[in-house]
């Protein structure tokens, strides 16, 4: 088993440096000295993804996703991460086209949300991910946990504040507040918690800012990237 990382990545180029960040500061943290991620990535063009999510074309966007997967096992990756939450909507085809361990966001943030013991998160997403049910499904199946999400016009303005704002490095000071107010309102319907639900949002709050316990989902899922190369590390170890 490789403990290199493949990371299918651009979707947005911002969020994705933030994987590569996370991951190789966790390595160096649990290691020490100058030690940094085996790592694999394959950056796409973001402005050909988002054509295919206005289209609802998954299919196109499945087989994209899942040749690159594919590609990074080819050269030596021993897992696959889709470097974003929406994109997981095709995650099982991508995960089959690859045909290497694909460590999936949701679980992943599920595990956390359980561990903590958060019972009605708040999810903050994409339109994709907060109204195509795959990402509330898994969450159900796979942590028992029921999650919430924002009022209509709320999911709106979290929607285009992604797009318009986040994905091209934009931090503005109003959409936090926005932000803010969208959790308060969650937690007055009853969420005990708030899933940074796609992976641009840890740029415009985290828990300093927010009123509830908060899991960023790419820390979250950097850190189980890097859990999984350190567990096939030792297994290799083991097997010499």
């Amino acid at each position: 088993m490789s403990r290199t990382i493949g990371l299918i990545g651009g979707m947005s180029w911002e969020s994705t440096a933030t994987y590569y960040r996370a991951i190789n500061e966790l390595v160096r943290d649990r290691q020490g000295g100058l030690a940094s991620a085996d790592i694999l990535m394959q950056s796409v063009n973001f402005e050909e993804i988002v054509a295919l999510q206005k289209a609802g074309d998954w299919d196109g966007a499945a087989d994209r996703l899942g040749t690159i997967g594919a590609n990074l096992a080819s050269i030596g990756a021993g897992c696959i991460l889709i470097c974003t939450n929406t994109m997981h909507l095709v995650a099982d085809q991508v995960a089959a086209l690859a045909g290497v361990p694909l460590i999936h966001i949701v679980d992943a943030t599920g595990a956390a949300l359980k561990k903590a013991g958060a019972k009605r998160p708040l999810l903050l997403a994409t339109r994709y991910t907060m109204e195509e049910g795959f990402y509330l499904r898994r969450l159900k199946e796979c942590a028992g946990i029921e999650a919430l999400v924002p009022e209509i016009r709320d999911r709106d303005l979290v929607h285009t504040i992604i797009f318009d704002e986040l994905c091209k490095g934009i931090v503005n000071d109003r959409s936090r507040d926005e932000y803010l107010r969208i959790i308060q309102r969650g937690a007055e319907r009853g969420a005990d918690s708030v899933i940074l639900g796609c992976t641009e949002i840890g740029l415009l709050i985290n828990q300093s800012h927010s009123p509830l316990p908060t899991f960023d989902s790419t820390l979250i899922h950097a850190t189980a990237a890097v859990d999984f190369a350190e567990a096939a590390e030792r297994a290799v170890r083991n097997a010499a």
